[in-house]
C-alpha cells in the first residue's frame, strides 16, 4: 500500500509528495514566513525582535527544516547546527542580501554596477602589447559598380567601400538600397525590431559630405549595418526583444556602436534578439533563415545572421554567451567571428554574464570579418573584462609557418584546402578531464543573468516572457544554487583552462562550430573561433518536384586566444580559391512549391513605423 502525507489540506502518496513538500517548505523560508514570522524581518532588510519569540519557537522545530537543507545538498548538518544557521541566515545574511539588492539589482539587464569577478582568458605570464597599430587591407583597384542594386546588396564592405571612396555611389544611395531591401524581406524574415531611417540617412549624408571635403575615414566610411536589439542606441528602443521592455529607450550610447560611428558606418536598424538573448523567439515572432525559410534561424542572434544571409545588410554586430553567434552563423550560412573574451568592449549591452559575453560582426566574408573587428577591437574604458589586444596583421600572417590540427568532425574540404596552399594540417585531439562542462557553463550563465534580472524575477515579470521554458525555468532553478557552488563551478572552470591551453598544442584547430561540447569549452575559456561557409545539402523531406531552398554547411577555425588574427587569416586563405561564401539565398527564387513564394514576389514595399513587431 503506497502511504500518503498531508500537503495543502490533501493527501498525496509519499513516493510524490516528499519533494513537492521540501519545495513548498522552502517557498515558505524564502519568503520567511516559516522562520521568521509575520514582520520579522522588515522592509528594510533589518531584522525585528518583535516576534522572536514565535521565530525561535519555529527554528527549534527542524524537522521541516531538513529538508530545504536538502535541496541544497546540504542535510549532513545535526538538528542544533540546523537551528543555528537558521537563525544566522534570519538575522544576518537576509538584511545583508536585502541591503546588496536594495543598492545594484533595482534595475533589470546589468547595465551598471558590474562584478568585480573579472576573467582574464589570457594563456601564460606574458604581457599582452596594447593595440597600436591597424590592419592593412588588400586595395580592390579597378572595382566597378554592377548594374543591378541585387548585385550590389551583396558586395562585400570591402567591395562597397572602394565604390564609395571612388564615389562610384554615395552613402545616402547605398542608405535607401538597403532600407529598401530591409522593408522588402522583413515580413518574411521577421528579422528587425526597429527601423532607423532617420539616424541612417543624417549619418550617410555627414558620410557623403565628408568625402566632398576629402576626408575619408576608411573601408566602413559610409556602409550601411544592423546591431543586434541588445545594443543601446540614443532616442531609439532597445527592447531586448522582449514584450516586458518593448518599449524600452536607454539614454546610453553603447560602446561598440559608439566605434563604428567614428569609423563612418551607418546603422539602419536594430535586428532580432531573442527575447532577453535567448534562442530565435522574440516578441514579434521568430526569425527565419534565409536558405530555408520553413526552418528558424535559431540562436538569439537570429536578426544579424538573417539580414547579413539575406543581403539585406552589408554586416551586423551580434553577441555570443553560449551559441548566439555561431549557431545562427552556421545555420544562414554567413561568416561571423566569436572574438576572444574582453577583445570588444560591451558598455550599453545587456548582460547576461560578465564573464561570457562576447560581441561580434557577422559578414559576407573573413576579410570583412577582420576590418569590422579592427574598428569594433580595444579597451572599453566602462567594461571592466575588455581589454587592449595587440592581433597581428590577419592580411600578413604566413599560413605556410602555421601548424594546424583537425578533429575527427572538420569539414575535410577545408583541410585540403589549406593544405594545398602550404599548411601543415595534423590530426587532432582536445585531451580534459574536466566531464561537466556545459554544467559550469549554466551554472556560471544562469546565476550571473539572475543577478542583472533579479527584479524581473521577485516582480513576477517572467511570466509574460515568450517562452516560458526557456529563462524562466532556468533562472528560477539558479535561485537555488548556492553561492558557494557557484564559486566551486569557477575553479572547476580554472582547471578546465588550463587543460586545454597545455592540450593547444598547435596553432590552430578545424572542427565542428555548432559542436555542443566545443561551443560550451570555447566559452568558458575565452578562445575565439570563424565560422566558415562550406557548402550546402539537400534540404531534408523537400517538396515532390524540388526546390531551391538548402541546408547549409560550416566549419569553426579555432584559434587560442588573443590570435583571433591566425582564425581570420586561415578563413581568408580558404575563402580565397572557394565560393561557398558567395553563393546567394532563395528568397526571391523559391521553386514552385514553396508557398513563401506568393507571399514575397506579392508584398509591396511598404513604409513601416519605425518599430515593426511583426508583419
Amino acid at each position: 500500500m503506497v502511504g500518503t502525507v498531508m500537503f495543502g489540506g490533501a493527501l498525496l502518496p509519499t513516493s510524490l509528495s516528499l519533494l513537492w513538500y521540501c519545495l513548498y517548505l522552502l517557498f515558505l523560508l524564502s519568503s520567511n514566513r516559516l522562520l521568521a514570522g509575520t514582520g520579522a524581518i522588515t522592509d528594510s532588510g533589518a531584522y525585528s525582535h518583535k516576534n522572536s519569540g514565535e521565530c525561535s519557537e519555529k527554528i527549534n522545530n527542524v524537522s521541516p527544516l531538513k529538508c530545504a537543507f536538502a535541496i541544497f545538498d546540504a542535510d549532513f548538518f545535526n538538528d542544533t547546527k540546523i537551528a543555528e544557521i537558521t537563525k544566522g541566515a534570519i538575522e544576518l545574511n537576509i538584511p545583508i542580501s536585502r541591503a546588496n539588492r536594495k543598492l545594484v539589482a533595482s534595475t533589470n539587464g546589468g547595465l551598471h554596477d558590474p562584478s568585480y569577478l573579472v576573467f582574464n582568458p589570457d594563456w601564460g605570464s606574458e604581457q599582452v602589447q596594447s593595440k597600436s597599430k591597424r590592419f592593412r587591407y588588400p586595395s580592390l583597384s579597378g572595382m566597378q559598380r554592377p548594374e543591378s542594386e541585387e548585385d550590389i546588396a551583396y558586395m562585400t564592405v570591402l567591395e562597397l567601400g572602394e565604390l564609395i571612396k571612388t564615389k562610384q555611389i554615395t552613402s545616402e544611395e547605398l542608405t535607401r538600397i538597403f532600407l529598401h531591401r530591409l522593408k522588402r524581406y522583413n515580413h518574411v524574415l521577421e528579422a528587425v525590431i526597429t527601423y532607423t531611417d532617420e539616424l541612417a540617412y543624417k549619418q550617410a549624408k555627414e558620410a557623403d559630405e565628408m568625402l566632398t571635403r576629402g576626408i575619408y575615414l576608411g573601408p566602413l566610411h559610409g556602409i550601411p549595418y544592423g546591431l543586434k536589439d541588445i545594443i543601446a542606441v540614443p532616442q531609439y528602443k532597445t527592447t531586448w526583444g522582449s514584450t516586458t521592455f518593448k518599449d524600452q529607450v536607454l539614454d546610453i550610447e553603447a560602446s561598440v556602436y559608439k566605434k563604428l560611428k567614428s569609423a563612418g558606418a551607418v546603422l539602419v536598424a536594430k535586428l532580432v534578439t531573442g527575447s532577453l538573448a535567448y534562442d530565435d523567439i522574440w516578441f514579434g515572432g521568430r526569425t527565419r533563415n534565409p536558405w530555408n525559410i520553413e526552418e528558424y534561424s535559431t540562436g538569439s542572434s537570429a536578426g544579424p545572421a538573417a539580414s547579413t544571409s539575406a543581403g539585406i545588410v552589408p554586416f551586423a554586430i551580434g553577441s555570443e554567451t553560449s551559441g548566439s553567434i555561431t549557431y545562427p552563423a552556421a545555420r544562414c550560412g554567413v561568416t561571423a567571428l566569436r572574438p576572444t573574451f574582453g577583445a570588444v568592449g560591451r558598455t550599453g549591452v545587456m548582460s547576461i554574464s560578465e564573464s561570457l559575453d562576447k560581441l561580434g560582426p557577422f559578414c559576407r566574408s573573413a576579410v570583412d570579418c577582420a576590418i569590422i573587428l579592427d574598428a569594433i577591437l580595444g579597451k572599453d574604458p566602462d567594461d571592466l573584462s575588455s581589454r587592449d589586444i595587440s592581433l597581428d596583421d590577419p592580411f600578413s600572417v604566413d599560413i605556410t609557418n602555421l601548424t594546424v590540427g583537425y578533429l575527427d568532425d572538420a569539414e575535410m574540404e577545408v583541410v585540403h584546402v589549406l593544405e594545398s596552399k602550404g599548411v601543415k594540417m595534423v590530426p587532432f585531439k582536445l585531451n580534459y578531464t574536466v566531464d561537466d562542462v556545459q554544467g559550469i557553463l549554466n551554472f556560471t550563465m544562469d546565476v550571473d543573468m539572475l543577478a542583472h534580472f533579479d527584479e524581473w524575477q521577485r516582480s513576477g515579470e517572467d511570466d509574460s516572457y515568450e517562452a516560458q521554458e526557456q529563462w524562466p525555468v532556468e533562472l528560477r532553478r539558479a535561485r537555488m544554487i548556492p553561492a558557494v557552488d557557484y564559486i566551486q563551478a569557477q575553479r572547476a572552470r580554472g582547471k578546465l583552462v588550463r587543460e586545454i591551453r597545455e592540450s593547444f598544442s598547435v596553432d590552430a584547430f578545424i572542427g565542428n562550430a555548432t559542436d555542443w561540447e566545443k561551443v560550451c569549452i570555447g566559452n568558458l575559456v575565452g578562445m575565439p573561433v570563424l565560422v566558415v561557409p562550406t557548402g550546402f545539402t539537400k534540404i531534408s523531406d523537400p517538396p515532390p518536384h524540388g526546390t531551391q531552398r538548402r541546408t547549409t554547411i560550416s566549419t569553426g577555425i579555432y584559434a587560442p586566444p588573443n590570435h583571433d588574427h591566425i582564425a581570420l587569416a586561415l578563413a581568408m586563405a580558404y575563402q580565397s580559391v572557394t565560393t561557398h561564401h558567395r553563393q546567394r539565398p532563395p528568397i526571391d527564387d523559391l521553386g514552385r512549391n514553396d508557398l513563401m513564394l506568393d507571399s514575397i514576389s506579392a508584398q509591396p514595399d511598404h513604409r513601416c513605423s519605425e518599430t515593426i513587431p511583426c508583419l
